[in-house]
């Protein structure tokens, strides 16, 4: 019966502890975009990166500038 007194106490805490860590996140936006990252898994680009920069250039001319910056 006395472990009563030690555990109602601290599970309470835990609640406010657990209750100011969900709080924080909806605050912070980290419910904002829940369908996001499951749709960008979908579009992902697995083609290696030379495959890529042959596709672009074939398709887009050579006058576009690459991912490092230099005119191609």
């Amino acid at each position: 019966m006395d472990i009563l007194f030690l555990l109602i106490p601290l599970s309470v805490v835990l609640v406010f502890i657990i209750g100011a860590g969900f709080w924080w996140a909806l605050e912070n936006g980290q419910f904002e975009d829940l369908e996001g990252p499951a749709h960008r898994i979908l579009t992902d680009d697995d083609a290696p990166l030379e495959a890529r920069d042959v596709s672009r250039r074939a398709g887009r001319g050579s006058a576009r500038r690459s991912e490092h910056g230099q005119r191609r």
